[in-house]
């Protein structure tokens, strides 16, 4: 299943300004919350409508989604820069 994009997730546009991006949230996580709507797959836009808040609203995230898209967001691009698969660097060597 291909993932939406964050800033369609969250009804803003790519130049949003981090205000925007919280009131977009809090908006949804309103309607959406599983402890206020019961529907079926309400609990699932609150938790995709989380997701794309906690990576549009970080500093540090956002430009990384902005460039590289999901795959710019994913813990593997969080590695420690010459970390390696094994977490040693060149170090031992």
């Amino acid at each position: 299943m291909a993932r939406r994009d964050y800033y369609e997730i969250l009804g803003v546009g790519r130049g949003a300004t981090e205000a925007q991006i919280k009131s977009a949230y809090r908006k949804l996580a309103r309607k959406y919350h599983p402890d206020v709507n019961k529907s079926a797959g309400a609990a699932d836009k609150f938790k995709e409508a989380t997701e794309a808040y906690e990576v549009l609203s970080d500093p540090k995230k956002r430009p990384l989604y902005d460039q590289f898209g999901h795959a710019g967001v994913t813990q593997q691009a969080y590695a420690a820069p010459g970390a390696g698969a094994y977490g040693r660097g060149a170090g031992g060597f």
